[in-house]
């Protein structure tokens, strides 16, 4: 008898605002590609600028459009703009809210949850919040930082629930150094388990601070490698 194949975790790179780093991202495999549509980012781009980098993708490879308690007029407009496009709340936003966005379920989507850093990620019910957006294609799992994502930080992935029935997808503060134990600890959490990540792969400054918006392609290949180390892990123990 053949042994299993490996599970397969998808993977997302965020907050892309380069073409080289789009076609860098689908190169080294890269599942879905983020767009930042939040204008206070220091990642953000506009629906156009979005659309044109999109347009850089090949077939069954998903543009992820992030929006921060954007009106739904704002969201459904957007998402005509790019085709085939997943959205990603990120903010405040309510069941409701996300549903009227989504143009009542047309446009596929997934709601972030923002866990706090340290022993109060104890704190936050997943289970609950999962079941109230029973609606999104998956929970995003961040840490609670100021500016809504892309801080770096990483929250204790030990104090998730034991078992959360729904998709989740893993982010804030992953790195290629990190981003293995999290799926290792993650994913028997849950349904299925996807990785994404931003502040992780971007190029170094001068003071050695990420570039936010620059990504670099070598970190990109070396994160995806260490997912597809992970993917592999679990077939490598007798």
């Amino acid at each position: 008898m053949s042994s299993p194949s490996p599970i397969r975790t998808r993977i997302k790179i965020c907050g892309l605002t380069r073409e080289q780093d789009v076609d860098a991202a689908v190169a080294a495999g890269a599942d879905a590609v983020g767009f930042v549509l939040y204008a206070k980012s220091p990642r953000a781009v506009s629906p156009e600028r979005a659309a044109a980098l999109a347009r850089r993708l090949p077939p069954f490879t998903t543009p992820v459009l992030l929006f921060v308690n954007a009106q739904a007029t704002e969201v459904i407009a957007a998402s005509a703009c790019v085709p085939g496009a997943t959205v990603q709340f990120h903010g405040d936003e309510t069941p409701e809210d996300c549903w009227a966005a989504s143009d009542q379920g047309r446009i596929p989507f997934l709601r972030a949850a923002r866990i706090p850093l340290g022993e109060d990620a104890a704190r936050f019910d997943l289970v609950e919040y999962a079941q109230a957006h029973s609606h999104a294609r998956a929970i995003l799992l961040d840490a609670h930082v100021e500016g809504y994502g892309g801080g770096g930080k990483a929250f204790n992935w030990s104090l998730l629930p034991p078992s959360v029935d729904c998709h989740l997808v893993l982010s804030g503060g992953l790195t290629p150094a990190n981003v293995a134990d999290g799926i290792l600890q993650v994913r028997p959490r849950c349904r299925t388990l996807a990785v994404d990540v931003s502040s992780g792969v971007e190029a170094d400054g001068p003071d050695g601070s990420p570039l936010k918006g620059v990504k670099d392609a070598g970190k990109i290949q070396r994160f995806i490698a260490a997912v597809r180390a992970a993917d592999a892990a679990p077939a490598s123990i007798s």
